[in-house]
């Protein structure tokens, strides 16, 4: 089963599952050893398929640190935290938790586009 490990120690997942964001992102940062690293993949990919299913689902890419790393970074874009959360508390996707990897730790959390002048927009 998936530990989770709050990315914001102030500022937990639920609470921010509770705030009106329209578009919002999903990050999220999976640790899992080197031996289990295939099962990880398997559970991930029918994870990403249900919540793919899921109203309000936009799309979702999950990165591998390099050099022999077992560091994953995933996110994913959705229309509001209202879909999110809906999707987050799907009994399917809530159950797959249990079937993720001993070792694997994640750190779920949400984010918004900030604009930064002359560099990215909103």
């Amino acid at each position: 089963m998936v530990k989770f490990i709050e990315m914001d120690e102030k500022v937990k997942l639920i609470t921010q599952m509770e705030a009106n964001v329209a578009p919002v992102i999903v990050m999220n940062k999976f640790n899992v050893k080197l031996d289990e690293v295939d099962k990880f993949l398997k559970i991930w990919a029918a994870d990403a398929a249900i919540m793919k299913r899921q109203p309000g689902f936009i799309s979702t890419q999950l990165h591998r640190g390099i050099a022999g790393s077992c560091v994953f970074i995933h996110y994913a874009v959705w229309e509001s935290t209202e879909h999110y959360k809906r999707a987050y508390n799907n009994p399917e996707f809530q159950s797959s938790a249990k079937e993720y990897p001993e070792s694997t730790t994640a750190s779920p959390h949400l984010f918004k586009k900030v604009a930064v002048s002359g560099i990215c927009v909103e």
